[in-house]
């Protein structure tokens, strides 16, 4: 088969080909590239395989970074661009079922494809659009479906994320999973003990901002590789839940972790511990905590200023885009607006600040000046006053003087 048009990406990558021909060698564009550019889908990076040898390939190229060098990979720097280079290569026992105990490089590159995963990504091409194809990718290309590379048993045992891999490439693709790698799947999800947490992630949240995700989240709950999550151990029902939710992308990985802990019913307790396992950063807990917080209140009540203030445009955003899902209309636009409309969007937005409470009251410092500051803070949020100088530092003196009869009636609540 030949790729008649020959994709910019490609084009952009040929002359790496070129050169590494004219030095005797052979070289071939591989793996996810080709299969996209058959699909018709973007491209994302495109990768290079090569009989020469990585020492040989730096002695080819003027710029070059040692990437994966003990891995056959070398980072070539070509104009603009960078591509990985990577020789052909044989790889013997997986004894932590992710990585090889040893890889061996060789000239072949039949041997280099059938170490691949899946038949679709177990494509190569040349620089004039022909494609190898020794395992029927292409066929499984125009059926539908991800198969792994010879035993998919032996294909899982090697590296246990390729399981993950393929309900990903459902996802993204649409695909169905061929029954004897499905079956191998059911049979070999253990492994996935063997695999890093961050591993995990990266696949399910792939998974899940796949445009057809439920072709990834049925066969991730009948294998059950869901048991190798955190938190989603007893959720079985639930996540028939999140399976039946509108088909509808996700477009972030916040909305992931956002819309799939309500879906699961996570206790608010757990929230941040869960998170914590999963390996996000703290940034990104804070997002879901705080957006979590705020879908639930959203879903039974209109915004107010308050939760506008405390949430900020982008986690009302999130939220209120999120509503597709739950059966509600989004109203970004209408919320954002409200959010606009906010006579302050922080505290450092209000007229006056500590040094000026301090200096216009001739007092000490104390918890007084952020309980006042705190006050104004939401009296300006709900309209109830003006955010200038002398309307604050009036009602700032309101405050104080009420606070001072209570002390005297034994309650100090500001000062």
């Amino acid at each position: 088969m030949m790729l008649e048009v020959l994709p910019a990406e490609f084009k952009d990558a040929t002359p790496l080909i070129t050169a590494l021909e004219k030095a005797g060698f052979e070289a071939y564009f591989v793996g996810g590239s080709v299969r996209d550019a058959l699909l018709g889908k973007r491209i994302h990076d495109v990768d290079i395989a090569t009989s020469a040898y990585p020492e040989e390939v730096k002695q080819i190229f003027k710029r070059t970074v040692d990437v994966g060098i003990e891995h056959g990979t070398v980072l070539v720097l070509y104009e603009a661009g960078q591509y990985e280079v990577t020789t052909f290569r044989t790889e013997s026992t997986y004894q932590d079922y992710r990585r090889p105990d040893e890889v061996t490089f060789v000239r072949s590159l039949a041997e280099d494809l059938k170490r691949r995963d899946f038949t679709i990504n177990a494509l190569a091409m040349n620089c004039q659009g022909e494609i190898v194809d020794l395992f029927q990718g292409i066929a499984d290309l125009e059926d539908g479906v991800i198969k792994a590379v010879g035993d998919a048993s032996e294909r899982f045992n090697e590296d246990a994320l390729r399981m993950l891999r393929a309900l990903r490439f459902a996802s993204q693709l649409g695909f169905r999973i061929e029954g004897k790698t499905f079956d191998a799947i059911v049979e070999h999800h253990r492994l996935l003990a063997k695999i890093s947490i961050e591993r995990i992630q990266i696949e399910f949240v792939k998974l899940m901002l796949g445009t057809h995700r439920r072709n990834g989240l049925e066969p991730f709950k009948i294998s059950t590789c869901y048991q190798h999550c955190p938190g989603f151990q007893e959720k079985a029902t639930e996540l028939r839940r999140l399976i039946e939710l509108p088909e509808q992308p996700m477009t972030s990985e916040a909305m992931v972790w956002l819309v799939t802990f309500y879906c699961l019913e996570i206790p608010e307790k757990d929230w941040r511990l869960l998170l914590s396992q999963w390996k996000l950063s703290n940034q990104m807990i804070k997002v879901v905590i705080d957006s979590l917080k705020g879908l639930t209140y959203r879903l039974a009540h209109s915004w107010t200023a308050d939760w506008l203030y405390e949430l900020g445009a982008e986690k009302v955003r999130l939220i209120e885009e999120s509503l597709l899902y739950f059966g509600q209309e989004p109203q970004v636009a209408a919320a954002l607006a409200m959010y606009e409309a906010l006579r302050i969007h922080s505290i450092q937005e209000l007229a006056v600040n500590g040094q000026d409470l301090l200096k216009a009251t001739d007092l000490k410092p104390g918890p007084w000046v952020g309980r006042c500051l705190g006050a104004m803070e939401k009296a300006v949020i709900n309209n109830s006053l003006a955010n200038d100088r002398a309307s604050l530092l009036a009602y700032a003196e309101r405050l104080l003087a009420e606070s001072t009869d209570e002390k005297k009636e034994g309650d100090n609540d500001l000062s």
